[in-house]
């Protein structure tokens, strides 16, 4: 497919290009000839991966990094009106973008499929960019990670499929038009942005108003999906597709075997059984093949050569990623910060290791609001492991939030008897958990933030 570059985006220039989001967007945009630029606080493997590819990336914001041929500004929601670079475009008249709006024209003219839900985004993102690939149907995609090296988040491809993560921190995602829309789950979640369950269903209710008519909304079986579905169900044109283990499904998982770091699952689809490999651990990340699968075949694709295809997805970074093993112990890294993704990735790894072996957490929570609203949930999650390490809040784009600390988890995962130790210096952290683990152990470090930061670390002092 000829690329397409908006005249607004031919020249932009990109306020915070490193994050998952911006870089994506930054990427497409090179490949398909535009003169992209931007900022970011710091220096990264993803900025030099987009240098790679011909973008100017400077490091700290200022109001001179602004070109002066500059066709826009891209912005997501995390960037402070007070930027400098923001408040120069404003001076100087340059149109400001959205991140969400800049997705939305790279879009124009494919097939898009754009996969939404409160967990589970960033894998089946990625399931759907890697099956379809291998079968050589070359699809563009921009996901919230990078799959197997740095700047690997996004690509513009030949074919007609656009794969697109669908964020609904924001409500960005409403600004797309998908053919085929996943929503994985439905929770309450992003508490700046939302105060209850019912803006989040009509959040995601105006998502699932913009599928393209005749277009298909695939739904997991977890009960928030499908009460959506239900609240859309009369809608004309609209095909909905379930899936999951019961009788309500269209889509039927027979079966779930865990087989070590992988999963082998049975399907039932179009009264034909269907048993492929999923090459990472955990119910929750079989049902999210299944949910790719059900998606690539509403767009015409085979779905036994897409059942195969899938089990050539070995992973997204942070995504329960091995990091290491050192002296007999494993190292491994998760994205997860919401109480439901916690304990879904430690019930996946309880059903992985051998018996006998600990599973030790580095967790470091993700945002006050969050903290504020499912600290108590999160201190429940942490049960499941045998010992954790809780570090202080990692505040991203937040300001500090009178009395809410990591006490609010440690104070709850304590009161349900869990080994849980509050850890205020992160660089103690790699020598506290070392002293800690024994052969046969696994390590996970767990969080939005820079705790991932910490696996390489926790390995080296294992060594010594």
């Amino acid at each position: 497919m000829a690329p397409s570059i908006p005249p607004a985006l031919n020249r932009p220039h990109f306020i915070g290009i490193g994050g998952a989001g911006m870089s994506g967007i930054a990427k497409i945009l090179a490949q398909r000839g535009a003169h992209v630029a931007g900022s970011d606080a710091k220096d990264s493997e993803t900025a030099a991966a987009l240098r790679a590819l011909g973008v100017t990336v400077h490091i700290g914001h200022a109001a001179a990094h602004l070109a002066a041929d500059a066709s826009s500004v891209v912005v997501s929601s995390a960037i402070r009106a007070d930027n400098p670079e923001l408040a120069a475009a404003h001076e100087r008249g340059v149109p400001v973008v959205h991140r969400s709006d800049a997705l939305a024209a790279l879009m124009t003219g494919f097939r898009p499929i754009a996969v939404a839900g409160t967990h589970g985004k960033t894998t089946t993102t990625s399931m759907l960019a890697v099956s379809l690939g291998a079968l050589g149907l070359d699809p563009s995609y921009a996901i919230g990670g990078d799959l197997d090296a740095p700047g690997s988040n996004a690509h513009h491809g030949t074919g007609a499929i656009f794969v697109a993560e669908a964020d609904e921190s924001d409500r960005s995602f409403q600004k797309y038009d998908p053919e085929v829309a996943i929503v994985l789950n439905v929770e309450l979640d992003h508490h700046a942005n939302y105060a209850s369950m019912d803006q989040i269903y009509e959040s995601f209710e105006i998502f699932t108003g913009k599928i393209r008519p005749g277009g298909t909304l695939v739904v997991g079986e977890h009960s928030g999906a499908r009460e959506l579905a239900a609240r859309v169900a009369a809608r004309d044109g609209l095909n909905i597709v379930r899936v999951g283990a019961d009788d309500e499904a269209d889509v039927r998982i027979l079966d779930i075997t865990p087989r070590g770091m992988t999963s082998e699952v049975t399907v039932l689809l179009d009264d034909t059984e269907l048993t492929f490999t999923v090459s990472v651990p955990g119910r929750h990340y079989a049902h999210n093949a299944v949910a790719a699968l059900a998606a690539g075949t509403a767009l015409g694709v085979d779905p036994a050569e897409l059942a195969k295809a899938l089990g050539s997805y070995t992973g997204v970074k942070r995504r329960l990623q091995l990091k290491g093993t050192a002296n007999g112990v494993q190292v491994i890294d998760s994205y997860a910060h919401h109480p439901t993704e916690m304990s879904a990735d430690l019930e996946a790894l309880r059903e992985a290791v051998a018996p006998g072996s600990r599973i030790l957490v580095v967790f470091q929570p993700h945002l006050f609001s969050r903290t504020q609203e499912l600290g108590l949930e999160m201190g429940q999650a942490l049960t499941l492991a045998d010992a954790s390490v809780v570090l202080d809040i990692y505040p991203a784009r937040e300001d500090p939030v009178p009395g809410v600390t990591s006490a609010l988890i440690i104070d709850a995962a304590t009161a349900k008897g869990a080994d849980v130790t509050a850890e205020h210096d992160k660089k103690a952290v790699p020598g506290v958990v070392a002293g800690m683990a024994k052969p046969g152990d696994l390590v996970l470090t767990m969080g939005a933030g820079d705790v991932t930061d910490l696996g390489p670390e926790i390995l080296a002092h294992l060594e010594n």
